[in-house]
């Protein structure tokens, strides 16, 4: 392979990746504060149960030490 055909290739690629994100930039829209507020209180939950199991694993691994 020669680096202009690589050069080539990857401006090609990079333009395929600019038109999705224009394209994905076009659809999405601000989320509502319903919204918004919804899915930080998934994110919060599931950050407590994960921390909770690493947790109770962290304590029986020093009890068990």
């Amino acid at each position: 392979m020669n680096i202009q055909k690589i050069i080539t290739d990857y401006i090609k690629r990079l333009g395929r990746f600019l038109k999705q994100v224009k394209r994905v930039m076009k659809v999405a829209t601000k989320p509502t504060s319903e919204e918004f507020w919804a899915v930080a209180k998934v994110t919060l939950i599931g950050m407590l149960i994960i921390g909770s199991i690493a947790y109770i694993i962290r304590s029986i691994d020093f009890l068990l030490a």
